[in-house]
């Protein structure tokens, strides 16, 4: 018997077996976007005082600061957060707005592959700097 009484049919089996709703994928996007979203409060809070406390330093001083491993740490994990974030609540602007099939797919790839590609520009420049030090002098 179903919970609501004269939808018996409208589920196929294997929908009731794995329990997922209309879609099967929207509330794994809900929650990743909001999981994303509470990280990025106290990592962006970090990130002020960080950019706060070298305002006025030198160019060493700044990287002797990110070549230290928990801000190195903390930098990319929130360029990942950031740019993760940011393409889940793009792609949902993308799905309710842009209504043509053919510009919807290639916006949607194109904005997959510059997400991935920003927060891997990000990564890279933090590691270049972690692992590298303070040798640029």
């Amino acid at each position: 018997m179903s919970a609501y009484p004269g939808q018996e049919g409208l589920r196929t089996p294997l929908k009731v077996a794995l329990g997922n709703g209309a879609s099967g994928t929207g509330v794994r996007h809900w929650w990743i976007q909001r999981v994303t979203a509470v990280a990025l409060i106290p990592l962006s809070i970090w990130f002020l005082f960080l950019v706060g406390g070298l305002l006025h330093a030198t160019y060493p001083v700044v990287l002797a600061s990110v070549a230290q491993p928990v801000h190195a740490v903390f930098l990319i994990v929130l360029s990942v957060c950031l740019f993760w974030h940011g393409a889940l609540g793009l792609q949902v602007v993308i799905e309710d707005y842009v209504h043509t099939r053919w510009l919807e797919v290639t916006l949607q790839i194109a904005l997959r592959f510059g997400a991935v590609l920003a927060a891997l520009a990000c990564v890279m420049a933090v590691l270049s700097v972690w692992l590298t030090g303070t040798s640029y002098y």
